[in-house]
């Protein structure tokens, strides 16, 4: 059995450095273990919390029952005939288990590249960045189920994966633990660079490692590192009206950002829409929109749960006022 922590700090275990303390927290380092730990709080009836690498995630001042945070830490390769299967425990750090791949010259995720958070958060977000998503890649999801310690394999087609969303977020939510992944990736070169200036910063026939590298300079060009100033990334997703509305839109505002889907809807910029509400560098109290991404909210020290989702709601709200837009939020909150 894994050690259990009481009263345990996690302010450091989420990247908006919101402070948090868990009643009780493991962060079991065998599958085995964890199961073990899940049966224990099934049978005490104790809410369980997982936890990975808190990137993605509002944490409250306090969370009771158990806090998982499942260290599964090992990865390896598995060659198959055309491809190469990346088994990555749920504890692995994402952006690290990119850039060795990238590195060794496997293709698939190196547009992925710095995106914080570990494997196991991976799929619930179905990450996506510079026109690839994890589901592009994914070949199984193991999970464990909470209720009774059962194992199980998802094909990427039960994950139900949609722009920034899962199975994991809605039929799943609060009832598994993801504890590894497998991924599919290839050693034929196939970048893509159609996204933003990434062809123009890599030159031609790039390895993968120099598309992954690219990707890391766009990303901290823009964004701001959580380790200086606490954030989410992306805090709201970009939002899909009708093609009725986005007409309507487009007639007052003929410079808005906007992609057609395969389904008819119009996909238009969340960023883009904050900043023209004159919102990027906003402040109020402990948060703020960032300077230089208005997709991106900054926690600056000492708020709390509760005022972030305030701040959030007063962004969304004058979004609404001028667009008529409804935006949702990304991160998940806890408990």
């Amino acid at each position: 059995m894994s050690e259990i922590l009481t009263d345990h700090d996690l302010s450091r275990a989420n990247t908006l450095g919101l402070p948090c303390i868990a009643e009780a927290f493991a962060a079991p380092s065998r599958v085995h273990a964890l199961q073990e730990l899940l049966l224990q709080a099934a049978q005490q009836g104790s809410p369980v919390t997982v936890l990975g690498g808190g990137s993605n995630l509002i944490l409250p001042e306090r969370l009771r029952g158990l806090v998982l945070q499942p260290a599964l830490s090992d990865w390896w390769l598995e060659e198959a005939s055309n491809k190469v299967l990346v088994h990555a425990g749920a504890g692995v750090n994402w952006h690290a288990l990119v850039m060795a791949l990238a590195g060794s010259g496997l293709w698939g995720i190196e547009n992925l590249a710095l995106i914080p958070g570990h494997c196991g958060g991976a799929p619930i977000q179905n990450i996506g960045a510079y026109g690839v998503e994890l589901c592009d890649v994914l070949e199984a999801v193991h999970l464990i189920h909470m209720d009774d310690a059962r194992e199980q394999v998802l094909t990427p087609a039960e994950c139900a994966f949609g722009y920034r969303d899962s199975i994991f977020k809605h039929e799943l939510a609060g009832r598994v633990v993801i504890t590894r992944l497998v991924l599919r990736l290839s050693r034929t070169p196939h970048p893509r660079l159609e996204y933003g200036d990434l062809a123009s910063r890599t030159g031609d026939a790039p390895t993968a490692l120099q598309v992954a590298e690219a990707v890391c300079r766009v990303r901290q060009e823009k964004l701001p590192d959580p380790a200086r100033l606490g954030n989410a990334g992306s805090f709201f997703k970009n939002p899909f009206v009708s093609r009725d509305a986005a007409d309507r839109l487009l007639t007052t505002y003929p410079e808005l950002p906007h992609f057609t889907q395969s389904d008819g809807r119009i996909k238009l910029a969340a960023g883009w829409l904050i900043e023209q509400c004159g919102l990027k560098g906003w402040r109020q109290g402990h948060f703020g929109v960032h300077d230089r991404q208005a997709l991106v909210l900054v926690h600056f020290g000492g708020g709390s749960a509760a005022e972030l989702l305030d701040f959030a709601a007063a962004v969304a709200g004058q979004v609404v006022e001028r667009f008529g837009v409804e935006l949702e939020r990304e991160p998940r909150l806890a408990g």
